[in-house]
């Protein structure tokens, strides 16, 4: 059953993906990516634990899953819809309309791996939702504390950021304050704290299977530190801030939130 439900879900976002690809060559804008991922992987990944059934499975607990899923890709998607459609093409993006010798092959290469990567998400969510347990209880109370702490942090990073450069007086400079003191991308560490609700919720060494609950967080942190997230924007950054940002990076964590050092 899990294995099926993850193989559907790597085909329907492989459909997915290739229509994001489509649209972002149609209108010149290769973030729409981003924001058909965000969407896409919500609305599967709730139809995912919706229909894990399996034996003793609280159907609570998979509404729970269901729900917390959905609202993950409808936050992160309608934030980012409105980025990438009013304002200039991300600059991971623009660089590969610049540099590719095939512009359109290059993004079918980078759109179509995330569909794979949210297969990859679908094992967690389906093993935590076919956790044998008929009640909800203590895990999936815990569990649904750390994951709408994350949600809240995602959006309060998001909304210091958004209100930092909305003010003109902000242009060329660096956010250090708020949880931007703390962490240079707060927003993309709660992003992946929220992928923790699973283990803490379903995580069982008797259980093998629930071992799977591990790879959501695993991959998502591999991908927001070391592949699509921080290294492309700390690039661009770098490259638009030069030393206002590398005094920055020398203060501040990179992703976890720590104390800043002093200047």
């Amino acid at each position: 059953m899990l294995l099926q439900i993850v193989a559907g879900v790597l085909l329907a976002m492989l459909v997915v993906m290739v229509a994001a690809w489509a649209f972002g060559l149609a209108v010149k804008n290769g973030g729409w990516t981003d924001v058909f991922w965000s969407f896409g992987t919500g609305i599967l990944l709730a139809a995912a634990a919706w229909i894990a059934t399996g034996t003793d499975a609280s159907q609570a607990r998979r509404l729970l899953i269901a729900a917390f899923m959905l609202a993950w890709g409808l936050r992160l998607g309608l934030y980012l819809a409105p980025r990438v459609a009013g304002h200039p093409e991300d600059a991971r993006y623009a660089a590969f309309r610049k540099t590719a010798k095939n512009y359109p092959l290059m993004m079918l290469w980078v759109s179509l791996p995330q569909a794979p990567a949210t297969a990859l998400l679908a094992l967690s969510v389906v093993a935590a939702a076919q956790r044998p347990t008929p009640e909800l209880d203590l895990r999936d109370a815990l569990a649904a504390a750390l994951y709408l702490l994350a949600l809240a942090g995602e959006t309060l990073a998001d909304a210091q950021m958004k209100r930092f450069r909305g003010d003109p007086a902000n242009k060329g400079k660096v956010i250090d304050t708020g949880l931007w003191a703390w962490s240079r991308h707060p927003n993309y560490f709660f992003q992946w704290l929220g992928w923790m609700a699973w283990p803490v919720m379903a995580l069982d060494p008797s259980r093998p299977v629930s071992l799977l609950t591990l790879v959501a967080p695993a991959v998502m942190y591999g991908l927001l530190r070391y592949v699509s997230g921080v290294p492309p924007l700390e690039e661009a950054m770098l490259k638009s801030r030069g030393d206002a940002f590398r005094d920055y990076q020398r203060r501040v964590s990179v992703f976890f939130p720590l104390p800043p050092k002093a200047s």
